[in-house]
């Protein structure tokens, strides 16, 4: 680190006195101690420096190695029970999950409809659970289908009928309170009334019980493209655009890892 060497240093120590390499050492200390003294603020800088860039790789390798394992892990549970979190998050510009999402970057009215995605998963995702494990279908699927044909809960159709799905009804000899027709749709198309959302799930999944569902039950679990393309490809919606619409909304919202 540095090397002090004065004439008295050159001379050979066997020719010294006690007395001479005592004073030798007492100068080696004194130039020592002057030395740290004079430079001590920067050593502790530097100290502090490198505690910092350690600590910080340390955080970030943890993060990227942990990820989110399931629903309600990590810091993904503050923002399903919490869906007020996001602006939390979005104060520190920080993905969640090491993705994509750059929620810093977001305006008023995407985050205000984020926190809408996110309290409609919080309410739902037990519905969408339970699903799963009764027919077998994807939890992501389930939820992003309900958020993209309610409009997040909030289309007439969700709120007047308990419909989330876009579920048509078919019989030609409906009882009051079945069906109903709303001004805005075809003069043919009528629509479900449900008594809850819960029987509007159920519906749903006995509607992908149908011949023309039955090869996205091939398909595991987890393979939330191919049941996205697979709803498109059955006939689920005429809209060109579907499947990527439910993937995109899967995939911001991280609702892949329900499927774990």
């Amino acid at each position: 680190m540095f090397c002090i060497q004065t004439e008295s240093s050159m001379k050979p120590t066997e020719n010294r006195s006690p007395a001479q390499i005592k004073a030798s050492l007492e100068h080696y200390w004194r130039t020592l101690e002057d030395w740290f003294r004079r430079r001590w603020l920067g050593l502790l800088a530097l100290a502090i420096l490198g505690w910092m860039v350690t600590h910080k790789d340390i955080s970030i390798n943890f993060s990227m190695q942990k990820g989110v394992g399931g629903f309600f892990t990590t810091a993904s549970q503050s923002l399903f029970l919490d869906p007020l979190a996001d602006d939390k998050v979005a104060a520190q510009n920080v993905s969640l999950t090491g993705r994509s999402h750059k929620t810093g970057n977001r305006t008023a009215a995407q985050r205000a409809k984020r926190r809408k995605q996110l309290a409609y998963v919080k309410a739902h995702h037990e519905l969408a659970a339970t699903e799963r494990d009764r027919y077998h279908i994807p939890v992501s699927i389930t939820l992003a289908q309900g958020l993209l044909e309610s409009n997040m809960g909030e289309s007439r159709l969700a709120r007047e009928n308990n419909n989330h799905f876009g579920i048509k009804c078919f019989s030609k000899s409906c009882q009051k309170g079945h069906c109903s027709n709303f001004s805005d749709d075809h003069h043919k198309d009528f629509f479900r009334i449900f008594s809850t959302v819960k029987d509007s799930y159920e519906a749903h999944s006995r509607l992908l019980q149908k011949d023309r569902y039955r090869p996205l039950f091939r398909l595991d679990t987890d393979d939330y493209s191919g049941w996205a393309h697979g709803l498109k490809k059955a006939g689920y919606a005429t809209d060109p655009k579907y499947a990527q619409k439910l993937i995109r909304i899967i995939e911001d919202l991280d609702l892949q890892d329900l499927d774990k």
